[in-house]
């Protein structure tokens, strides 16, 4: 019989990676609780380093599907753009959950808090100084990935590689302005439920920023070696989607728990 494939789709092969990053995952998470409890970053340091390695492994592989196997045909694409869609719209549930729980404490506070927002003892940021000036450095790293997509489009593979260098570099200047900020911060998330929220909300955006910046980085070095061509390039628009939705969630961020939020 013959070999030869008849159908325009992807089956997919058998992968250890999910499994891996299901172990890994679970290990990050249960390290984290014993880091804070015990101080020990044991278990924590050595699952971070298996989800890397995992990452790097399952996209090499869907890399070398796409660039050497010839497997991501129109029709697998569109498969994978829905997919890419459909995992930032779970991810903007999951931040919608956030901005409840803050809107639901802001709106009514109980005694416990003063009947204040933000409760008695809390001195929040104000918004048009830091939070303001990683507003509009993360809103130019979006500029400029948009930038880097026109430049592959037209097959400017230099200025596309400048412009994603910039993006990064904006995006790792925005992570250490973020954690500058929880150092100086005057409250922490033991603070009443405005600390909570507060941290889970900006600390959860910026977790998204580092997988963000990971994920350009992965596409530059993609770019650079060639395995990106400026007619089939749905992983650099991917990173893309993804830092954009990174961009939007932290207006919404800024808006309502920096601005609106911290001076009721």
């Amino acid at each position: 019989m013959s070999n030869t494939i008849k159908h325009p789709y992807h089956l997919v092969e058998i992968s250890p990676w999910p499994l891996f990053a299901s172990i890994s995952a679970i290990g990050l998470t249960t390290g984290i609780v014993i880091w804070f409890h015990s101080k020990s970053m044991m278990l924590f340091s050595v699952s971070t380093f298996m989800m890397l390695l995992v990452i790097y492994q399952w996209w090499r592989d869907i890399s070398r599907e796409g660039s050497f196997q010839g497997l991501h045909t129109n029709i697998v694409e569109i498969g994978l753009r829905w997919g890419i869609i459909l995992f930032i719209t779970s991810e903007v549930i999951f931040f919608i959950s956030f901005f409840w729980a803050f809107f639901h404490r802001s709106l009514s506070p109980n005694v416990e808090l003063g009947c204040l927002w933000p409760p008695i003892g809390v001195d929040s940021f104000d918004p048009f100084k830091v939070p303001l000036i990683n507003t509009i450095i993360l809103l130019s790293s979006g500029v400029r990935v948009t930038w880097a997509h026109h430049a592959l489009m037209e097959g400017d593979f230099t200025r596309a590689q400048e412009a994603l260098l910039v993006t990064i570099f904006l995006g790792v200047y925005f992570t250490a302005i973020q954690l500058l900020e929880y150092v100086e911060s005057s409250f922490s998330i033991s603070d009443s439920s405005y600390g909570r929220t507060f941290f889970v909300a900006t600390g959860f955006h910026g977790l998204h920023v580092l997988i963000g910046t990971l994920f350009l980085i992965f596409t530059l070095l993609r770019i650079m070696i060639g395995k990106i061509r400026a007619l089939h390039h749905f992983g650099f628009e991917a990173s893309a989607w993804y830092w954009h939705f990174v961009d939007v969630v932290w207006l919404f961020l800024f808006v309502t728990i920096y601005w609106w939020g911290g001076k009721l």
